[in-house]
């Protein structure tokens, strides 16, 4: 698949926004269930909760919008929310617009803040399920295009999920060397940024793996000839490219490929995991080191984020002269 700068920036940095809101979600909720006074906490603007949750909502924002870039008529989005029965677009749409109410709710309590913490309590269990449902509605847009075999697998979603943390974690914890109000220890994020960054690796390296041994679909498959042996076209279906061969054939070198995948690995899983374990040896450099952890996993991500897009091809490029595609 072709892939476009609008939706490697929308996967990326509302991943990013909700693994953040999570984060802050669970923090909140772990703070409130355990009767800590989160009131002042929150009227201390812009603390680490407020500062999430702005951050969190900027980048949510910055990534839906972008997201519109890739439709041929963004005047039409709206009509996107009509079918969430049956569409994983529609479904993230109208998930992601509720995920918004929750945060309203978090920041009207820091505004007013009410004797009663109910209110925290509920929109915190809100903010981390919208989390989570924006996500993996987002995942399965790709997930479920059976065309498609290195989207149509059980690592999308699971990758989806773990990029998202990942990224969330390593933003949560530049914000906790900003602010001295954390509701955590000092080695929480760390943890969480050195565990989520040794686990994307393992994860993109498994999902490597499965697509490259992956068979694929062939010519003489797909009309039904595999017992003739190989099968192909005597003359392309069309004498310039159109649309179908723009977006669907991108092809990425396989050396190109692997130094890529060498990048993502290293420095977006691999280096901030390696960071993280420094911090937490000594805590007293772990605010300076979450900067380099955050620009090398950004910097890895996108490039994670560019080949799961250049790596895809759809198998309709066995109509168009593919003799096999993975």
């Amino acid at each position: 698949m072709r892939p476009t700068f609008s939706i490697i920036l929308f996967t990326v940095l509302s991943g990013a926004g909700y693994g953040l809101w999570f984060l802050v979600a669970l923090l909140l909720l772990a703070a409130t269930l355990s009767g800590a006074d989160t009131g002042d906490t929150l009227r201390i603007w812009p603390g680490w909760f407020g500062s999430g949750l702005a951050l969190g909502f900027v980048l949510v924002s910055i990534g839906l919008l972008s997201s519109l870039g890739h439709l041929g008529k963004p005047l039409r989005a709206w009509r996107a929310f009509s079918q969430w029965r049956s569409s994983w677009l529609s479904r993230e749409g109208v998930s992601a617009v509720l995920t918004y109410l929750p945060v309203l709710a978090i920041a009207l309590y820091a505004v007013s803040a009410p004797r009663d913490a109910w209110l925290l309590t509920l929109s915190a269990v809100l903010l981390l399920l919208g989390s989570l449902a924006t996500t993996i509605c987002t995942a399965n847009i790709y997930a479920c295009l059976k065309p498609i075999a290195a989207w149509n697998n059980r690592y999308v979603v699971a990758g989806y999920l773990l990029l998202g943390l990942h990224c969330g974690a390593l933003l949560a914890w530049v914000l906790a060397g900003l602010h001295r109000d954390v509701i955590a220890g000092p080695w929480l994020l760390p943890f969480v940024v050195m565990t989520t960054g040794i686990g994307g690796a393992l994860l993109k390296s498994a999902y490597w793996r499965f697509i490259d041994r992956e068979p694929g679909s062939t010519t003489a498959h797909a009309i039904g000839l595999d017992h003739a042996g190989n099968a192909g076209s005597f003359e392309h279906p069309h004498t310039q490219a159109n649309y179908l061969t723009t977006e669907m054939g991108f092809r990425v070198a396989r050396k190109h490929s692997r130094q890529l995948r060498g990048m993502a690995l290293l420095g977006g899983f691999l280096l901030p995991a390696a960071l993280a374990l420094a911090a937490l040896a000594w805590p007293a450099g772990a605010a300076a080191t979450a900067w380099p952890a955050l620009l090398a996993g950004l910097i890895g991500v996108f490039v994670e984020r560019w080949l799961f897009f250049a790596e895809a091809r759809h198998t309709v490029m066995l109509y168009y002269g593919a003799r096999r595609v993975p």
